[in-house]
């Protein structure tokens, strides 16, 4: 039996974050856990110390069920270096390469007016990004 995966990102700003990802992914803020009614109730039962908030953290998840959760996690250490793991958007639909290059383009547009930054463009093939705290990630079309 497979296992599933949660992707965690570590940042300064939670809040930032999750509302820049679920712009990226059309995620939804994932609701707390049975029989929790809201995130602060959940978070309550945790011995957390007293300087954590409920803002310090964000969990996403896919509304169709299909992709993984992120959580998105406030750590007092600043990123310092390049990700070793970095996300993949990748767009639906089929067309000439051209086609799949202008719709990769506009997804790269889209997300840098939500915050991010284009780092370097691979014409043709994917487009590297960083989202508002400098994580890469990458834009590129689904399979062909």
């Amino acid at each position: 039996m497979a296992v599933t995966i949660d992707l965690t990102l570590d940042c300064a700003d939670a809040q930032l974050l999750a509302g820049f990802w679920k712009t990226a992914l059309g995620y939804i803020d994932e609701p707390p856990p049975p029989p929790f009614e809201t995130r602060e109730e959940w978070l309550a039962q945790f011995d957390l110390p007293e300087d954590d908030a409920e803002d310090d953290g964000a969990w996403l998840c896919d509304p169709d069920g299909v992709g993984p959760r992120l959580s998105i996690l406030r750590v007092a250490e600043p990123k310092t270096a390049k990700n070793r793991l970095h996300i993949d958007v990748r767009l639906p639909g089929h067309g000439s390469p051209e086609e799949r290059w202008a719709r990769i383009r506009a997804e790269s547009e889209r997300l840098v007016e939500a915050g991010g930054a284009v780092l370097a463009e691979f014409g043709g093939h994917h487009i590297v990004m960083a989202d508002p705290e400098g994580n890469e990630f990458c834009v590129a079309a689904g399979p062909a």
